[in-house]
């Protein structure tokens, strides 16, 4: 039986900011996969006229117990001041998602 997983899009100004955003969620165990998706084109309005920007995209996979802490975790860490960030929830083959479940545990403190 699959097993319910979030991923989360998110599109940083560059590498650095991205390897940057990724590590640290990683380390925070939010996220047991952060998919560097690479350069993207954006095209977007933007305070009432059109730009455009090259940017990195990062596709985050986490536990559906860790998505809103990962959302604000993004959120407060990101460059933008209003950054791209997109989540939904997606069935993920059974030993994904137990081994994303499991690596986005906290470990216990005794």
């Amino acid at each position: 039986m699959n097993l319910p997983v979030v991923l989360m899009l998110s599109t940083l100004p560059d590498t650095a900011a991205a390897d940057s955003l990724a590590q640290a969620a990683l380390e925070a165990r939010l996220a047991a996969c952060v998919s560097n998706i690479g350069a993207v084109a954006s095209q977007y309005h933007w305070k009432g006229a059109l730009a455009s920007a090259q940017e990195v995209q990062l596709l985050f996979k986490t536990s559906v117990a860790r998505a809103e802490e990962l959302q604000r975790f993004v959120e407060a860490r990101h460059p933008y001041e209003t950054p791209e960030i997109l989540v939904w929830q997606v069935d993920a083959s059974p030993g994904y998602g137990q081994w994303v479940n499991a690596e986005t545990q906290r470990p216990l403190h005794v």
